[in-house]
Formats: C-alpha cells, sequence, structure tokens
C-alpha cells in the first residue's frame, strides 16, 4: 500500500471541513472531496513524499479553482440582497455572522484564511498548498482578518472597481 493510500483515509474529515467551508454547500463540497481523492488517487505516483495533508489540500484548492471559473463563464441571476437582510439576526442579535463574512472576502483570502485558522496549517503549508510565496499568505490573511472584523464590527466592505479604467480610484 502506497503512502497516498495509507494516509488518505485520516485526511478525509479535514477536507471535506475545509471543502464546506469553501463552497458553502455541503452536497458540492462533498463532489469536490470526491474529486480530490480521485485525483489523489490517480495521481498517486507524482506524489514524491513530503506533507499529504498540504498535496492534497493544493489539490482540493486546484479543483474548487477549476470549478469557480467554469461557473464564471455561466450566466449567473440572483436576488439581490442587503448587505444583513432583515429577519436573518446571527445568533448575538447583531445581525452578522461569519459565514457572510467569509462569503465577502475575496476567494484567495478566504481560502488562506481557512487553511491557517480551520485547517491549522503553517504559513508555510498555506503558500504551498496555494503556491504562492509566504509573504503572500501572511499579506492575504491580514486583509482577510482585518475585513472579517470590519464587517463583524459594522463596517460595510469595500467597493471594488469593475472594469479596466485603470485610474487607480476606487468606485
Amino acid at each position: 500500500m502506497t503512502a497516498v493510500r495509507r494516509g488518505l483515509q485520516p485526511l478525509i474529515p479535514a477536507l471535506r471541513r475545509f471543502a464546506r467551508a469553501l463552497v458553502r454547500n455541503s452536497e458540492g463540497a462533498d463532489d469536490l472531496v470526491q474529486d480530490t481523492i480521485v485525483r489523489a488517487l490517480r495521481g498517486e505516483h507524482l506524489f514524491q513524499g513530503g506533507d499529504l495533508r498540504t498535496w492534497l489540500f493544493t489539490i482540493l484548492l486546484n479543483l474548487d479553482r477549476n470549478r469557480r471559473r467554469g461557473l464564471a463563464r455561466k450566466p449567473f441571476l440572483a436576488v439581490i440582497e442587503d448587505i444583513d437582510p432583515p429577519g436573518d439576526p446571527a445568533a448575538d442579535g447583531s445581525g452578522r455572522d461569519i459565514e457572510r463574512g467569509l462569503s465577502l472576502l475575496p476567494p484567495e483570502q478566504r481560502e488562506v484564511l481557512l487553511l491557517v485558522t480551520l485547517e491549522g496549517l503553517s504559513y508555510r503549508e498555506a503558500a504551498d498548498a496555494q503556491g504562492v510565496p509566504i509573504g503572500t499568505v501572511m499579506s492575504r490573511l491580514s486583509r482577510a482578518r482585518t475585513a472579517l472584523r470590519d464587517y463583524l464590527d459594522g463596517e460595510l466592505p469595500p467597493l471594488r472597481e469593475v472594469g479596466g479604467s485603470n485610474t487607480g480610484r476606487r468606485a
């Protein structure tokens, strides 16, 4: 039995937890974990030792990014809702919750925040999983924590510029 097959089963709960936090849909998360496992088993000959957990998170992140790219090409119709919809208060009565705050983060920031805080990966492991330098992880994590803290404190998220005006101004 290979190292991948021996180490895979104990890591499935962590993969599920991370996928559910990323996708925010248990059915989609389970599909993502299944695809990750299939990809890992098919490519187990490519695993060159090291941290199996980081390798699996890398596969999962790449599959999720591919999924998001595919969804971005499809038309999406949704009801526009307020930042804090009435009648949907958080448990503390503030009307804001962490899940909603996470959904407002850019995907790269949400990924690194979940890898480090939810899954307990080191900055180096998160950098390896995302395929970026460790400084990028530290920057993304700092911005994600600040944005989430601001959201939970009641500040509106900053507007992101749409389009390519290149004026350097924010919308």
